[in-house]
C-alpha cells in the first residue's frame, strides 16, 4: 500500500485529494493549519486510510515536528502532493499589501520547496512522485495577478528543472495548472467574501476540488513508467484572455 502527503488538506483540492486517494486505497498524510477539519477527516475516512498532521507549511520546525511524529504506516511517502497555497487581493501591483505579497511567496514558494527538499531523499528511495499545484496564471498574466501568478509560474518552472535534475531516478514530476475552480480560494482571496466569490464563478460552470483531485489520482497511478510534465485545464467556459489595450487620455 502507498502512502500521498497532502499539503492544505483542510479544504478545497486537497480535501478532495485526500479523498480520492483513500478512496483509490492509498494511505494518505494530510496537513493544514485547521485541526478541526483534519481531525473531520480522520474520523471519516478512518485511521487505517487518514493521519492528520496538523502545521502551517511555512513553520519549517512544526512540519519537522509533524513528519518525525508519523506512525510507522505513514512514514514512507511515495507521493508528494504540494497543494497548499492561496492568493490574497487582486489590486494592482502599485495598490497591493505588500505584506500579503510577502505571504504568497513564503507560502506558494518558500514553504512549497522547503518541504520538497526534505521528503526528496525518500522519494528518491522508493521511485516516487512529486504532484504540484500550479495554476494557468503561471501562463497567461492578468490584471491583479502580480505576485500570485509569479509564485505559480515558479511552481511550474521549478516542477519541470525537478524533473531535469531527477532523471534516471525514476521520481515522476507533474505541474498540475487548473484554471477557474471554485473553492475556498477565492473567499480567501477576497477578504472571506462569499459573496464576491459566488459572483465571481456565477454562470461559468467551474471545476471543482474533486475534478482536480481526481487527475492528480490519475497522475500518480500511472504505470511508473509514465509522466505527464505539465497538465493544463480549465472549465469549458473559460477560455484565454484578449489583450489588454490602454489608450492614451484613458488614463
Amino acid at each position: 500500500m502507498k502512502t500521498v502527503l497532502i499539503t492544505g488538506a483542510t479544504s478545497g483540492i486537497g480535501e478532495g485529494c485526500a479523498r480520492a486517494f483513500a478512496a483509490a486505497g492509498w494511505r494518505v498524510v494530510g496537513t493544514g493549519r485547521r485541526a478541526e477539519r483534519l481531525r473531520a477527516l480522520a474520523d471519516e475516512l478512518g485511521p487505517q486510510r487518514f493521519h492528520p498532521a496538523v502545521f502551517d507549511v511555512t513553520d519549517e520546525a512544526a512540519r519537522d515536528a509533524a513528519l518525525a511524529a508519523l506512525p510507522g504506516d505513514f512514514a514512507d511517502i511515495d507521493c508528494l502532493v504540494n497543494n497548499a497555497g492561496l492568493a490574497l487581493g487582486a489590486a494592482p501591483a502599485q495598490k497591493a499589501d505588500l505584506a500579503s505579497w510577502k505571504t504568497m511567496i513564503d507560502t506558494n514558494v518558500v514553504a512549497l520547496v522547503s518541504l520538497t527538499h526534505k521528503v526528496l531523499p525518500g522519494l528518491i528511495a522508493r521511485r516516487g512522485a512529486v504532484v504540484m499545484l500550479s495554476s494557468v496564471a503561471a501562463t497567461y498574466p492578468y490584471a491583479g495577478g502580480n505576485v500570485y501568478g509569479g509564485t505559480k509560474a515558479f511552481v511550474r518552472q521549478f516542477a519541470l528543472g525537478l524533473r531535469s535534475d531527477l532523471a534516471g531516478t525514476g521520481v515522476r514530476v507533474t505541474s498540475i495548472e487548473p484554471g477557474m475552480v471554485e473553492t475556498e480560494f477565492t473567499v480567501v482571496r477576497n477578504g472571506g467574501d462569499q459573496a464576491a466569490s459566488d459572483s465571481f464563478y456565477a454562470g461559468v460552470n467551474p471545476l471543482t476540488g474533486d475534478d482536480i483531485a481526481q487527475t492528480v489520482l490519475w497522475v500518480a497511478s500511472l504505470p511508473a513508467h509514465m509522466n505527464i510534465n505539465t497538465l493544463e485545464l480549465m472549465p469549458v467556459n473559460q477560455s484565454f484572455a484578449g489583450f489588454q489595450v490602454a489608450r492614451e487620455g484613458q488614463r
